[in-house]
């Protein structure tokens, strides 16, 4: 690479960072990527990093912690489908309008986005905060852990709202294309979990891994309303933009319930998947599951941000009429999801066991959890495509079709294998595992095909 090219891509990673202000419906496809990718990968990036020094420091505290935090992680995952499915239909419906060049309606619909999000998590907050015992116990967690871990399945679910709107309020920003502002949030929100984390877990024990969970993402979400209030960027909330709209409420709900849907249901064969892990293997076959699941998501994280790329980059330009350029920025953005999955797959293969040492030293964990790495592992190109397929389409606004290969990947596929596999064959938690890989590649040639097949360019938000 040449001098002069050189400085011009730390030029543009430079302008990223800095959150510099693009037209993303012309000039360079290239660019576009990198000006869009770089902000939502460093993004989720320190999120990927508080999920794994979550995990350190909880893992000091035994097995049955562990376990907790994991299989509470599993079913506060619905959560995070709601915040996801909404936060896909507000990044669909924004990214479109500011494709238009009508930037008030743009923040008019994110305005409407973020009063359903509350509604939503306020109902569950309560029915988690009320039946947190009977979750654990779904989970087929043992009395001992029961007992120790319902005040922090409790007081995870009564921050659902912080989940909801930090997820929410950053599809927003994306779909107005300023990703920079999502990653501050992010950023925000991480590095305060990070510093109490350690902190408030010596002093109180597992429960303090929830508080600063729950401070940190709050704290995140405050600096995002801050900024969604202020005077500066290209999308300005006003109050006048929550009286209740019903036309654009339709439009959110039309998009939003299919997104959600699409991810309750990978959300629920997760869980199923964590529930077979747990009764099939036990404790420490559970706690080095959910060990190397948090490292599935360090990774994942980032080309998740990649993705995102996609989905903002696609609802720009059908906004602007330009169905042909949103098709070349999605193959572009696959290609580099798919090269910086295949190096972490090689990673998982080769050093499964001293990643998954750094944070147990029982010897049953690390097995566990290193054999799971490197199964679920294996298939990490197909899920970088995957990803970023899926966004394309559902930032096209066509959420239903992701939905459809979702209930048919995981839960007339995947649930179904795995439960032949671990049960039928006899192969215990390692079939749950094979599992994984297996259903992702058919989910990502699923998803692949129906992107080819152009319906997407068609759909009105």
């Amino acid at each position: 690479m040449s001098t002069g090219r050189l400085r011009s891509v730390f030029a543009h990673l430079r302008d990223s960072i800095r959150g510099a202000e693009y037209d993303y419906t012309s000039g360079s496809i290239p660019k576009a990527v990198l000006l869009l990718s770089v902000p939502m990968i460093l993004e989720l990036s320190l999120e990927s990093v508080f999920a794994l020094v979550d995990m350190f420091f909880v893992g000091k505290l035994g097995s049955n912690a562990i376990a907790t935090v994991g299989l509470t992680e599993a079913v506060i995952t619905l959560v995070y489908s709601f915040a996801i499915g909404i936060s896909t239909a507000a990044t669909a419906i924004v990214s479109r309008r500011t494709g238009e060049k009508n930037t008030r309606e743009a923040a008019r619909s994110g305005a409407q986005a973020i009063l359903l999000a509350l509604f939503i998590s306020i109902i569950i907050s309560v029915l988690g905060c009320v039946f947190a015992e009977e979750v654990l116990a779904m989970m087929q967690a043992s009395d001992a852990l029961i007992q120790q871990g319902v005040a922090f399945t409790r007081l995870m679910f009564a921050g659902s709202a912080s989940i909801m709107l930090l997820f929410l309020i950053n599809g927003i920003f994306r779909g107005a294309g300023n990703p920079t502002m999502a990653m501050k949030s992010l950023w925000l929100a991480s590095a305060i979990n990070i510093v109490l984390c350690p902190l408030l877990i010596h002093h109180f024990g597992l429960i303090g891994a929830a508080i600063a969970t729950v401070a940190g993402r709050t704290s995140g979400v405050i600096y995002q309303c801050i900024a969604l209030f202020g005077k500066k960027g290209t999308l300005q909330l006003e109050k006048g933009f929550f009286k209740l709209e019903v036309p654009i409420l339709e439009s959110l709900l039309q998009l939003s319930w299919p997104a959600t849907l699409q991810f309750i249901i990978a959300s629920g064969s997760w869980i199923v998947l964590a529930g077979l892990v747990s009764d099939s293997g036990g404790t420490e076959a559970s706690a080095g599951y959910q060990v190397a699941i948090r490292n599935v998501v360090f990774f994942i994280l980032p080309a998740w941000g990649v993705s995102n790329a996609a989905a903002t980059l696609v609802g720009q330009n059908l906004g602007a009429k330009q169905s042909e350029r949103a098709e070349q920025s999605v193959i572009m953005t696959a290609k580099i999801n798919a090269i910086f999955m295949a190096a972490v797959m090689l990673l998982f293969l080769c050093v499964a066991n001293p990643i998954i040492g750094l944070f147990s030293d029982d010897p049953a964990i690390k097995s566990y959890g290193a054999y799971a790495l490197r199964i679920i592992g294996s298939g990490y190109i197909f899920y970088g495509i995957g990803m970023v397929m899926t966004q394309a389409l559902n930032g096209a606004g066509d959420t239903k079709t992701p939905t459809l290969i979702n209930m048919f990947g995981f839960w007339f596929f995947q649930v179904p294998l795995a439960w032949w596999l671990t049960k039928g064959l006899m192969l215990g938690p390692t079939g749950a595992f094979i599992a994984i890989p297996i259903a992702e590649t058919a989910i990502a040639c699923s998803a692949w095909y129906f992107f080819k097949k152009g319906k997407w360019k068609t759909i009105s938000v």
